[in-house]
């Protein structure tokens, strides 16, 4: 069975793409910090009748994320479909002047360094597999910075750098690499379909390989 590993997984994008994915016949790797609300996700997942299954932890503990994404693997099958998502905190939306290097390694760590150690962790069996997609969700500031939302305009961009390089590293290998970028809370986006319509672009991204970047919209439409 294919799975699919939502890394920031919750009740909003990541259960539409975990439905969206069901359907088709993936298992659900779901993983976030908060063990409680995964399970109660997952438990949800499986009453509509789709395999999941919850696994806690931090992008900002690189052990605990890989660790996770071995349990995965185990359980439910080589990971197939990697979605990297999670949330940033809200300290990494204040301005640029209140910016310290703390924070800013931490933003980088929890957007680019996490998505590292993911990668490294699922990216042995889609190599021997040669299949597979990696996504990446970005907010616009990831393709313009800016100077209020200071955490995510520096560490977005180098999440993007390595998503893109690997684009073009695995291009021959049959392993897509993109990014959908969503500039703006999703619920202001005024899409026909909502939620869902942003799960079924995601679910193109993986079974139409194509450019790296993706815009949901265009950036100018957005807010973020």
């Amino acid at each position: 069975m294919a799975t699919i590993a939502i890394v920031g997984a919750g009740p909003g994008l990541g259960a539409a793409v975990a439905r969206r994915f069901g359907r088709e016949g993936h298992a659900i790797a779901l993983i976030a910090r908060d063990a409680a609300k995964l399970d109660d996700l997952a438990s949800q997942l499986r009453s509509e009748g789709f395999e999941a299954r919850g696994y806690a932890a931090s992008v900002l503990d690189a052990d605990a994320l890989e660790n996770a994404l071995a349990r995965a693997a185990a359980d439910l099958g080589p990971i197939s479909v990697l979605q990297y998502s999670p949330l940033p905190s809200r300290t990494y939306l204040e301005p640029v002047l209140d910016l310290t290097p703390e924070l800013a390694i931490e933003a980088l760590r929890f957007s680019a360094i996490g998505l590292i150690h993911a990668v490294r962790a699922v990216l042995p069996a889609m190599r021997e597999a040669r299949a597979g997609s990696i996504i990446l969700i970005n907010g616009g500031t990831s393709v313009k910075a800016r100077a209020g939302f200071a955490g995510t305009s520096v560490a977005f961009p180098s999440e993007s750098a390595y998503g893109e390089m690997l684009h073009d590293a695995l291009a021959d290998e049959g392993i897509g690499v993109s990014q959908l970028v969503i500039p703006g809370a999703i619920p202001k986006l005024n899409l026909d379909n909502g939620i869902d319509d942003v799960a079924e672009r995601i679910w193109e991204l993986h079974t139409t390989p194509g450019d790296f970047r993706t815009m949901l919209i265009p950036l100018e439409d957005g807010r973020e």
